[in-house]
């Protein structure tokens, strides 16, 4: 008998555009033969079903069931596609554990801590993963300029804490820009971390739970075009990204090991796709998605398809690995 599989997508944060591909993607590569696919578009202003002629169905939050045809439909499994809130920060993983629907992400936990970059590099520290130098301020604080560049140096980047896609981050070389790009991440999120600039290569290297094992795919080199690894060069073509990544024997060695060990430190299932810039053959981390692009072009799905495992296999498993878990 069929699974019914509703595909959540969109979100309440500026990554709800690139939600809603990532959504529609996963949506025609499951099987048809398998799987139902219901495409449920949860927005700030209503959670929808939508059919195949685009007209939309509400969905009742107090159970997640749709109505078609006059036709309750339940679902026995939820594939998350949100990027950002409420899907990458935990929201909706604990909305599903209380109704107990499996759903492909990470568990609340992880996905809230993960989401927290702040929180998150503090929690790796003591297991010896790297990270830059950072300095943390809240909306409201005083913005101290001397105190900021004393402890991380120029140039920095200031992101906002919570946020992803590289929205309300910026590259700062000069002090008096230190303001501006923190009222920028301001408008992301209400905390703000500050980084010290790593100079080195950068590698995205994403960690997947693969048919009941961590498995980690093949490494990818990020070289932009612009300052850093921005908007513009994660969507809009300005960017290299070269898979398999061009690092020596000791460096795969060290960031593949980093990567794994810090996806089972924190106990993560599912998929995720981690930031590292290396200095000499040291990976310092910068952070890690839980809810990665999975678009024809971005780097998870890239990654798999040179692992030999297709679009169809990549989310099919998710889905497979949830409903065990579930039993």
């Amino acid at each position: 008998m069929k699974k019914n599989i509703a595909i959540i997508m969109g979100g309440y944060s500026s990554e709800v555009e690139i939600s809603l591909k990532s959504g529609n993607v996963v949506h025609n590569s499951l099987s048809k033969e398998r799987f139902n696919t219901y495409r449920i578009h949860i927005l700030k202003e209503k959670w929808v079903y939508v059919d195949g002629d685009n007209q939309e169905h509400p969905v009742n939050r107090g159970d997640f069931s749709i109505e078609v045809n006059n036709e309750s439909v339940v679902f026995d499994c939820v594939f998350n596609a949100i990027h950002g809130t409420p899907g990458e920060d935990g929201l909706m993983q604990a909305y599903f554990e209380l109704l107990g629907i499996p759903q492909t992400s990470c568990d609340y936990y992880q996905s809230a801590l993960t989401f927290n970059k702040r929180d998150f590099l503090s929690t790796l520290k003591p297991y010896g993963i790297k990270s830059a130098t950072s300095y943390y301020i809240n909306q409201g604080d005083q913005i101290n300029t001397e105190e900021i560049t004393a402890k991380v140096g120029l140039p920095c980047f200031v992101k906002a804490n919570k946020a992803g896609s590289s929205f309300g981050i910026s590259k700062v070389y000069e002090k008096n820009d230190l303001k501006p790009a923190i009222e920028r991440a301001y408008k992301e999120d209400d905390e703000v971390i500050i980084e010290s600039f790593l100079d080195g290569i950068e590698v995205s290297v994403g960690v997947i739970t693969y048919k009941g094992k961590t498995k980690v795919l093949p490494i990818t080199e990020i070289v932009s075009e612009n300052d850093f690894f921005d908007y513009e060069a994660k969507y809009q073509g300005k960017s290299q990204e070269i898979t398999p990544a061009r690092l020596s024997p000791e460096q795969e060695k060290n960031v593949v090991e980093t990567a794994k060990y810090a996806y089972e430190v924190i106990k993560m299932k599912g998929y995720s796709r981690s930031e590292f810039i290396f200095i000499g053959d040291e990976p310092y981390m910068l952070e890690m998605n839980t809810t990665p692009g999975l678009t024809n072009e971005s780097i998870l799905p890239q990654q798999a398809k040179i692992a030999g495992i297709s679009m169809s296999e990549l989310f099919e498993s998710a889905i497979e690995e949830a409903l065990v878990k579930n039993k």
